[in-house]
C-alpha cells in the first residue's frame, strides 16, 4: 500500500512545481520605456502646435510604448499630450494615465510663457498615486524633482522620471537622493524603472553608485551598485556605454559616438533576461526651430522583462 501514497507524492510535488514555474512567469512581464526631453522651453517655447507635440504622439504609438517619461515640459504640452495619445487610441483608461510634477511653478519670468514647466509620465495602463519627491536644492530657481507612480494593476511596479541637476556642486546629493528612494521602493518590495536626463555620462565616477558591477567595460568600470542602463549591454554601440542621445553627434564619449545624458535604469535583481535601448535621432519637424529639430535631445526607447 505504500506504492500509491509515494506515487501521489510525487504527482502532488510535480504540481507543486508546475503552479510555482506558472507563477513566476506570470509575475514577469515585459514593458517598452520610452523617454525623451523634449526642450519644451527651451527649443519649443512652450508651443503645442509647432510638431513637437505630433512628433511625440505619433513616436510613443509607433514603438508600442507601455511606460513614457518627459523632461523639460510645458504644462500645456503636457495637456496637449494627454489630448493626443488619447485620440490616438493608446491608453486603456482615457482618464488615468498621466501624471505631471512642475519644477517651475506658474509665474511671471517662468519658462513656457509663465506657465508650469517639468516632468511628466504617461503609461498605456492606468496609474496609481503619484508620488512627487523635491530634490537637494542646488541654488537655482527651478526646483527639481523625482516623480513616480506605481501601475493600478501591478501595484509594486512603479515608473519614475527624474531630471538631476548640472549644477557640479549639487550633482552627487541629488543623485544620492534619487539613489536613495529607488532602494527605498525596493526595500518596500517594489520594482521600480526610472528615467531620465541625469546630466551624466555613464562613464561619470557620480554614477557608479547605480551601475552595477557586471557592467565593466573600458568605457564604464568601478561601479559598485545594483543596477543597468538598459542600453549598457550593447554589444555593438560603445558596451557598457550605449548610444548617444544629444540631437548631433558631438565627438564626445568615451567611444567617440557622441554625449549620452538620457538614461533608463533597471534593478539588476528584477531584470528577467535579456534588455537593451536605442536611441532615435529626434524629429526634424518642429516649424521655427534650428533646422526642424524638435529638440537637443533624442528619444530613448528601452525594452526589458521585470519580475
Amino acid at each position: 500500500m505504500r506504492f500509491p501514497r509515494l506515487l501521489a507524492t510525487m504527482i502532488v510535488s510535480s504540481v507543486l512545481a508546475a503552479s510555482a514555474v506558472t507563477a513566476s512567469a506570470a509575475a514577469a512581464a515585459s514593458y517598452t520605456v520610452w523617454h525623451w526631453n523634449a526642450a519644451g522651453n527651451t527649443l519649443n517655447h512652450g508651443s503645442t502646435g509647432n510638431g513637437m507635440v505630433r512628433a511625440a504622439v505619433s513616436s510613443i504609438v509607433a514603438r508600442g510604448a507601455n511606460l513614457v517619461s518627459f523632461n523639460e515640459l510645458c504644462a500645456g504640452q503636457y495637456q496637449a499630450l494627454v489630448s493626443g495619445l488619447r485620440d490616438a487610441g493608446w491608453p486603456a483608461d482615457r482618464d488615468n494615465f498621466a501624471r505631471f510634477a512642475a519644477t517651475y511653478p506658474a509665474t511671471a519670468g517662468a519658462p513656457c510663457g509663465g506657465g508650469e514647466y517639468g516632468n511628466a509620465i504617461f503609461s498605456r495602463q492606468p496609474l496609481g498615486a503619484a508620488e512627487r519627491v523635491t530634490l537637494p536644492d542646488d541654488g537655482k530657481t527651478e526646483r527639481r524633482k523625482m516623480l513616480c507612480a506605481p501601475l493600478q494593476a501591478r501595484p509594486h511596479l512603479r515608473f519614475c522620471s527624474t531630471h538631476t541637476t548640472y549644477v557640479d556642486a549639487y550633482r552627487a546629493a541629488q543623485l544620492n537622493a534619487v539613489l536613495a528612494k529607488l532602494e527605498a521602493y525596493h526595500a518596500a518590495g517594489d520594482t521600480v524603472v526610472v528615467a531620465g536626463d541625469f546630466n551624466l555620462t555613464p562613464d561619470a565616477a557620480r554614477l557608479n553608485g547605480y551601475y552595477s558591477p557586471t557592467v565593466n567595460t573600458a568605457n564604464n568600470r568601478g561601479n559598485t551598485g545594483k543596477y543597468h542602463e538598459l542600453d549598457d549591454a550593447d554589444p555593438g554601440n560603445c558596451p557598457g556605454y550605449g548610444e548617444l542621445t544629444v540631437s548631433t553627434p558631438d565627438g564626445k564619449g568615451p567611444c567617440g559616438s557622441g554625449t549620452k545624458l538620457d538614461l533608463i535604469f533597471a534593478r539588476e535583481d528584477r531584470i528577467v533576461g535579456a534588455y537593451s535601448a536605442d536611441s532615435l535621432a529626434p524629429p526634424a519637424t518642429c516649424t521655427g526651430n534650428p533646422g526642424g529639430l524638435c529638440s537637443d535631445h533624442r528619444v530613448v526607447v528601452g525594452t526589458v522583462t521585470l519580475s
